[in-house]
């Protein structure tokens, strides 16, 4: 029986939440039924929890409140795609209950659970039945009925995920989308994945760094290290390195994809003016080098894994390279806060050479690399701000599963306003960005682009991940899968028929301005054709062509 939670078990926890949820993120990712490439559940709730999980190996304070309040502190600027948020806020709620704890029983711990699970519904403007919310809710609920009647913390846990494993099941029947797919809620199931682990580490069935515990009798140090021998380890050296960009606006896929071929444990993080690698590989030179393709090298450690897994089983202290500055380590090299040089500044979210520009040039201070697929933290979202020379801060998130994100920045900017416009597409935050007028009030402002972003109609063009049946549309994978507003207008594998779907469904709009802006998979002429054609069909509209270099989508195309 454990009738107590201190913090290092708390921190024990959370450690071993991170690796289940990074061991099955995909798995996670693969129950999102829309076919459209995004960024995807079980990445986001992996990158969110990773914030906490790091800041875990800095903490050594044992107070079960204090551990609480740095995980969930990390986790909300960590946070990225809406199911992140909302898993921030369950965690922020239990810092909350747990605040000034040197440790708590079932009671105290089940009841932050239940003000986490508050917090996440109030944040969700419309929550709907059939999500992470369900099952958190369910969970929290049997965990705390429990807890009254038993002062057992694995008790009151084992309970909760009993409870919230028959919820999760339910999740296919609740959501029409989900019943269609004949699949569970992907935000639920990543809640399922880390009570999961939060109880088998309590338990002491699986411990942080090492998968399960050994069956050893011994609980030294020693124990995870020699469940594997040094012969195991397939890749040598723990490689990180950060480089200093030479564009911006370049994207990584490429880097990506080549550094997942020469090693493993791959992740790359990235703001507008450096980026950070992480990747163990045979052959560190070569990660280095192709990097350098991307930008100057900043600093970097490699370290042998063989030598320090070698002198771990020997009972020494591994030879590391902790005394390099690691920019996301040191809380020196956080951007400092721009001086206030005007009232209001602009932060755009987007992707693609031409879409920076465009909003630079329409008066953006600054432009986060992101969108589909590559959902920025809210941490970076208030680096942008903090750079940004104004006092009132205005962001686009320009993608709808960003929104939650760049909402949690208002609380945590203590220097700067910070607003956040609803802007749910890049052709939405352009057209805001084009109405502005510098001299209106930030109220003005706000009210203006809410006002303009409400007429603009967003099409866009992609290839369909997975083979799906939504809204019936029976959806192939590889087939051009065409969106409007976010709903499905066509998924066809002929382009003729795309094209004149789209004419036709714009004809009906009878707009005054069309912009196709055609991505970085799409050609000049395969543009000026689509463009030809729209204007063919709407005669009396104003239709232009714009670079937009944009990942993802072949053709993002406004209508007003």
């Amino acid at each position: 029986m454990k009738e107590f939670l201190n913090g290092a078990g708390l921190k024990e926890m959370l450690l071993c939440a991170y690796e289940a949820l990074d061991r099955d993120k995909q798995a996670i990712n693969e129950l999102n039924v829309f076919p459209v490439p995004d960024g995807d559940t079980g990445t986001n709730m992996t990158l969110t929890v990773s914030a906490a999980a790091t800041e875990m190996h800095k903490t050594e304070d044992c107070r079960v409140g204090y551990v609480a309040d740095k995980a969930a502190s990390a986790m909300l600027r960590g946070a990225r795609g809406n199911s992140g948020v909302i898993l921030s806020l369950l965690f922020r709620g239990i810092a909350k209950g747990l605040k000034g704890l040197d440790e708590c029983s079932a009671k105290e711990l089940t009841q932050a659970m239940r003000g986490g699970v508050d917090a996440a519904y109030k944040a969700v403007m419309k929550p709907a039945e059939g999500t992470i919310l369900t099952v958190s809710r369910v969970a929290v609920e049997a965990a705390a009925a429990a807890a009254a009647e038993d002062p057992d913390i694995e008790t009151a846990l084992s309970r909760g995920l009993e409870a919230g494993r028959t919820a999760l099941a339910e999740t296919t029947k609740q959501n029409p989308v989900l019943a269609r797919a004949g699949v569970i809620d992907a935000g639920g199931k990543g809640y399922i994945t880390i009570l999961e682990a939060f109880l088998d580490s309590l338990q002491g069935k699986i411990a942080s760094g090492g998968g399960p515990v050994s069956d050893g009798a011994d609980e030294g140090d020693g124990g995870v290290f020699d469940a594997f021998s040094t012969e195991e380890i397939t890749f040598t050296y723990d490689t990180v390195y950060i480089m200093r960009k030479f564009q911006p606006e370049k994207p990584l896929d490429l880097l990506r994809t080549y550094l997942n071929s020469i090693g493993d444990s791959l992740v790359i993080s990235e703001d507008d003016e450096m980026f950070k690698v992480h990747v163990h590989t045979n052959t560190p030179g070569d990660a280095l080098t192709e990097s350098a393709k991307y930008g100057v090298l900043d600093v970097a450690k490699i370290e042998n894994m063989r030598f320090q897994h070698d002198a771990l089983l020997a009972g020494k202290k591994p030879e590391t390279a902790d005394g390099i500055v690691d920019p996301e380590e040191d809380g020196e090299t956080e951007p400092a806060v721009a001086p206030p040089g005007k009232q209001c500044g602009f932060v755009a979210v987007c992707a693609g050479a031409g879409m920076d520009r465009l909003f630079r040039e329409l008066g953006c201070d600054q432009v986060v690399t992101g969108g589909q697929t590559m959902n920025p933290s809210t941490q970076d979202l208030l680096n942008a701000v903090n750079r940004t020379p104004a006092e009132v801060v205005f962001i686009l998130p320009n993608n709808k599963n960003i929104i939650m994100a760049a909402e949690q920045c208002v609380p945590i900017s203590t220097e700067k306003r910070v607003i956040v416009v609803p802007t749910k597409t890049v052709p939405q935050g352009i057209t805001a960005m084009l109405n502005l007028d510098t001299d209106a009030s930030p109220e003005e402002i706000l009210q203006t682009f809410t006002d303009v972003i409400g007429n603009v109609h967003t099409i866009q063009v992609t290839d369909a991940v997975r083979d799906s049946d939504i809204d019936g549309h029976k959806i192939k994978e590889g087939e051009l899968l065409c969106l409007m507003d976010g709903a499905i207008l066509e998924s066809t594998s002929k382009t003729g028929a795309m094209t004149r779907q789209i004419c036709k469904a714009i004809r009906k709009l009878e707009p005054e301005f069309v912009t196709v802006y055609f991505g970085e998979r799409a050609s000049e002429v395969q543009a000026k054709e689509l463009t030809d054609a729209i204007s063919d069909a709407v005669p009396g509209a104003d239709v232009t062509m714009v670079d937009g270099g944009q990942p993802v989508y072949y053709f993002m195309i406004s209508v007003e």
